[in-house]
Order: C-alpha cells, then sequence, then structure tokens
C-alpha cells in the first residue's frame, strides 16, 4: 500500500496544538471547557493559576459566546458587522489580557473551536483590535500583532470546514 504525503486534517490539527507553549495549550483546554460547557471547569482547573476567580470570570465572559455562534455575519456584507465584531473583540480582549495566548496562530485556534469555522473570516479583525487596546501592555502588544502574517491578514478565502480536533486535559496518573 502506497504512502500519501497528505496527513489528515484532525493530524494538523493536532501538531499545531502541540507546537503551542504549554501555558497555551492549557489555557486553550480551560477555555473550551468553560466555553463549551464541557463539565465542571471549577473542578478540573481550580487549582491553576489565579483559581476559580478565574473561572469565573471566564465563565461571565463567555456569556455572549451562545448569542455570538447565531449570529456570525455574511463576510460579504456589512449587515450586523458592528455588533458582532464589537462583542467579539471584548470577549477576546479579556482572553489576551491574561496574557496565556502568544500569538494569533493560538487565539484563532481556541476561536474556531468557541465560535466555528465560519468565523475565521473575522478573526484577524478581532484579534487586532483587541490586541492593539490600550489595557494590553505595548510590549505585549508589539508581540501579538507582529505574531499575525500578512498571509492570514489577507487572507482570499477561508476554509469553511469544522475543526475537528478538540483538546481536552489529561490527567497524569499517579506511581
Amino acid at each position: 500500500m502506497a504512502q500519501t504525503k497528505t496527513t489528515s486534517p484532525i493530524f494538523s490539527e493536532m501538531r499545531e496544538f502541540a507546537g503551542f507553549e504549554a501555558h497555551e495549550q492549557a489555557f486553550i483546554t480551560r477555555s473550551l471547557d468553560v466555553g463549551l460547557r464541557r463539565g465542571d471547569a471549577f473542578e478540573v482547573w481550580s487549582d491553576e493559576e489565579g483559581g476559580p476567580d478565574a473561572i469565573r470570570s471566564q465563565y461571565l465572559a463567555y456569556r455572549d459566546l451562545v448569542n455570538l455562534r447565531g449570529s456570525i455575519p455574511d463576510p460579504d456584507h456589512l449587515h450586523g458587522v458592528d455588533i458582532f465584531i464589537g462583542r467579539l473583540v471584548r470577549i477576546s480582549a479579556q482572553d489576551i489580557a491574561r496574557e496565556k495566548l502568544d500569538s494569533f496562530s493560538s487565539y484563532r485556534f481556541l476561536y474556531e473551536r468557541l465560535l466555528g469555522a465560519g468565523v475565521r473570516p473575522f478573526l484577524p479583525a478581532a484579534f487586532c483590535a483587541a490586541a492593539a487596546l490600550p489595557q494590553i501592555r505595548p510590549e505585549r502588544r508589539r508581540l501579538l500583532l507582529q505574531s499575525l502574517s500578512e498571509a492570514a491578514a489577507t487572507a482570499p478565502g477561508w476554509s469553511m470546514r469544522e475543526p475537528g480536533f478538540m483538546p481536552e486535559r489529561v490527567e497524569a496518573e499517579a506511581a
């Protein structure tokens, strides 16, 4: 049987996730638990930095995710963009301000899973707006904005294939 040079999209997603720093992986996984209401995030993540207060804050920030999922505008029209982008920037800024996402790639990875493939065309704009806010430290702003490649910022089109890999926290068993 001949091997092909192509890999399954899910393996590409797993490889991308593995390339993120450990703190990014943990934040993405916790954010998915909170944003998608997977299990009890307080029970699973309370031992992490920030503890229950950080989780509670994230639950409050993510309240609008359900509304955002149902209101992703048509990328070819401006109707509804103002409200959608405003809410997305607010939620994004709260995540970016936590300093757990170091690049556009980790931000995109998280938000594609929180909101679905339809959000892809709006992610560069929301990321730039959130990362450029004065609430973000200037050094951090520079790092984040430089992480957005020209190709990602000027993409002529976006895949509508939904993400297949959804990372979950794996507990190490005691020996």
